[in-house]
């Protein structure tokens, strides 16, 4: 039986489809700012997108919406001090748009750690070892404390590989889940005054039915907006395009489509055209720590000896203002003598590049020739240079 949702300020305005692919425009508006979709959001992990500053992000990156962590945030530091500060918007100077999952996937990560029942996971602390416990209603309440515009339902991620028993009664449980979610949430208020809204997952694993079934299920509860997740999580490619297709022919089309954790630029680009909207990932700067960077013309390790006296620019077609600045020489020295300054410079590129990527993707789409574009793309930012 479907909810009768809340309704929150929280809206989706579907702008362009493209006509080669199932590929849209759209824009997300919150309190705190408009989104435009398609969007890659940065990883905040702990308050703070590694080695990148908030006024970068803003004025260089020019990211949109970026995603902090339940889990992390719960652990330190701690939400007195959260709710203290005023939420995650006030504690980390940041006036955007703030998403942030529910903890399932951590909790789901620590699997020698961790005990699922009904009720919810007993976990323990990665930092201390002391343990805690979160169940659907807390997952809620603790993002109400955080304060984030788009707070995500409390799930079980399955592993990969998944045995088809396992995966069916986790997709139940993960719905009983999002039923108590979407209760809690609607008798709740936000505390900092301004709206919250909540996005059900769906789940199912690799099997083409189970994630029809969770498509359908999560699509009655008619929230503002719905999450792909248990994808990225080591199944092949190709088996992630197939279940993101699957799920996309379901879920509705006039409500933003995010699916989690995903990942390279050659798989946004792929999951774009298959309907999705919205995606995060740690890749462009975990990768930019140990001197990956993406760019127009293909990827570079940056440690490599071939960059030692190349005095060329980061990426010539880059946007970013690193990219103006700096050589690969200098940023391949600054790696070899281990300056902190290198992987803070590849990490600020990698965002650049990013939302350059998802930017140019909305345009193509808006002018009616994503598909064309995308493939001839793929092309050059796939090869190792």
């Amino acid at each position: 039986m479907a909810l009768t949702p809340y309704i929150w300020p929280v809206k989706f305005d579907l702008q362009h489809l493209d006509p080669q692919s199932s590929a849209r425009a759209g824009e997300i508006t919150t309190d705190h700012g408009t989104i435009q979709t398609p969007i890659f959001m940065p990883v905040g992990t702990a308050a703070s997108v590694k080695t990148v500053h908030q006024r970068e992000l803003k004025d260089d990156i020019n990211a949109q919406i970026i995603l902090g962590n339940t889990y992390h945030l719960f652990l330190r530091p701690g939400m007195d001090l959260m709710q203290a500060a005023g939420g995650l918007h006030q504690f980390m100077n940041w006036d955007r748009p703030i998403l942030t999952d529910s903890g399932g996937y951590q909790v789901y990560s620590l699997a020698q750690n961790r005990k699922i029942t009904e009720e919810g996971v007993t976990f323990q602390s990665h930092i201390d070892g002391s343990r805690h416990f979160f169940s659907p209603e807390s997952a809620m309440d603790v993002q109400r404390q955080i304060g984030a515009d788009i707070i995500m339902a409390f799930d079980e991620c399955t592993p990969y590989p998944c045995d088809r028993d396992y995966a069916e009664k986790s997709m139940h449980m993960t719905h009983r889940w999002l039923k108590r979610c979407c209760e809690h949430f609607d008798k709740t208020e936000g505390l900092y005054g301004h709206s919250q809204t909540l996005f059900p997952i769906v789940q199912g694993s690799v099997y083409s039915d189970l994630r029809r079934q969770s498509a359908e299920a999560i699509a009655s509860f008619e929230r503002e907006g719905n999450a792909i997740g248990g994808l990225s999580v080591g199944e092949p490619h190709e088996m992630m395009y197939a279940m993101t297709e699957e799920v996309c022919g379901i879920l509705p089309k006039d409500k933003p489509r995010y699916l989690m954790g995903v990942g390279t630029p050659e798989n946004i680009l792929e999951c774009i055209a298959l309907g999705v909207d919205m995606f995060d990932c740690v890749l462009p700067t975990r990768n930019a720590r140990h001197g990956m960077v993406y760019t127009w013309d293909g990827i570079i390790n940056i440690k490599n000896k071939k960059w030692e006296g190349d005095f060329s620019v980061l990426d010539p077609k880059g946007t970013s203002y690193v990219d103006s600045q700096y050589s690969r020489a200098y940023v391949r020295h600054l790696f070899a003598a281990g300056e902190m300054l290198g992987p803070q410079i590849t990490s600020i590129h990698n965002l650049a590049f990013y939302l350059d990527l998802v930017t140019q993707a909305r345009e193509q789409i808006k002018n009616g020739n994503f598909a064309t574009w995308k493939n001839q793309v793929l092309s050059k930012i796939t090869c190792r240079l």
